[in-house]
């Protein structure tokens, strides 16, 4: 049996909470609002996970230091935003034999950092192993022992081995993957191309062009991560399209509803209104255009949702991407 921390009480953090404890863990959640935890611990329900019963073995706290001491692993599920702030403020309680687990999906727009990087960075010089949890996963889903698969990312073997024995069970089965960097950049990108796919419906267009989206959506990411120095391999398995197919297609997506709502007229900050919930895509933005500056890549499909994000038509800069030449597929 693991003892586990998990800092972030959102739909994500939950349904992991649960599914960890189920599994036979010791499971402590941690988060800044205590009356989230209450409500949670009295109802035995997340308000956002409809269906989603939370057994009554599950630990709450508002105190980091309760939440991080003599922990095996501390899983870090907030927004990709409050990455640094948390992981700064948890850094005191944190063992250097903890392992440490991301399952945010961003990128650092000042510093271009995953956000395994921001952990690291965050905490300072430890030799704490570093664990990337990605893929195509919707916490409804996992919350109610859906199918699912996952994987575990780290220059570290036997922490992605153990990240893998602790959260496997006959419902998700996890795999291991050695390119971070990879791993972790489709998980912030292909929020964005989620956006798309999204705007495309809402502008009432049809599979055909969503398709279009999503595969042309897919060779922009894998050209952003070889440049980078990825595996190219890694964005054509579960952390990669798979993880896009289920962004950009699912009801569960805030991606994909938000760019929904981007493409039937709402602005960004409406959208983001009526989702009710953090859309990373819209976060991770800044950091995709600049890392295309960095690496000279060109991104246009990225481009042209951070234009209708500012303001122009969505129906305008779709059929220029759907008629842009392109050579070969």
């Amino acid at each position: 049996m693991a003892t586990i921390g998990i800092l972030g009480a959102g739909t994500w953090g939950t349904a992991l909470a649960r599914l960890l404890y189920l599994n036979g863990h010791s499971v402590t959640i941690w988060s800044a609002i205590p009356a989230e935890l209450e409500t949670m611990q009295q109802t035995h329900r997340h308000p956002k996970l409809p269906g989603v019963e939370i057994p009554d073995g599950l630990r709450y706290t508002p105190d980091l230091c309760t939440a991080c001491s003599g922990t095996d692993l501390l899983v870090f599920a907030v927004p990709s935003v409050f990455i640094r702030q948390v992981a700064a403020a948890a850094a005191p309680y944190i063992a250097p034999e903890t392992i440490l687990v991301s399952v945010a999906k961003g990128i650092e727009p000042e510093t271009f950092f995953s956000m395994t990087d921001v952990i690291r960075d965050a905490i300072g010089e430890t030799a704490n192993p570093l664990v990337a949890l990605s893929g195509p996963t919707h916490a409804e889903e996992v919350g109610v022992d859906l199918p699912t698969t996952i994987v575990s990312a780290s220059d570290d073997p036997a922490a992605a081995e153990t990240v893998q024995r602790v959260f496997s069970n006959p419902f998700l089965r996890t795999y291991t993957n050695s390119d971070v960097r990879g791993v972790e950049l489709c998980g912030a990108m292909k929020n964005i191309i989620a956006l798309a796919a999204g705007v495309s419906d809402g502008i009432g267009y049809g599979d055909n062009a969503k398709a279009a989206l999503i595969t042309r959506g897919m060779v922009e990411i894998a050209r952003l991560g070889e440049a980078m120095g990825c595996d190219r391999a890694t964005f054509y398995g579960l952390a990669g399209i798979g993880d896009l197919i289920v962004t950009a297609t699912s009801r569960h997506s805030r991606n994909n509803r938000a760019g929904y709502l981007l493409g039937a007229g709402r602005t960004a900050e409406q959208a983001v209104q009526e989702v009710g919930m953090v859309v990373e895509g819209l976060n991770a933005l800044p950091a995709a255009l600049g890392l295309s500056k960095r690496y000279n890549v060109e991104l246009p499909i990225t481009f042209g949702v951070n234009e209708i994000v500012h303001g122009a038509d969505p129906k305008t800069i779709v059929n220029r991407l759907m008629n842009r030449a392109y050579k070969g597929e």
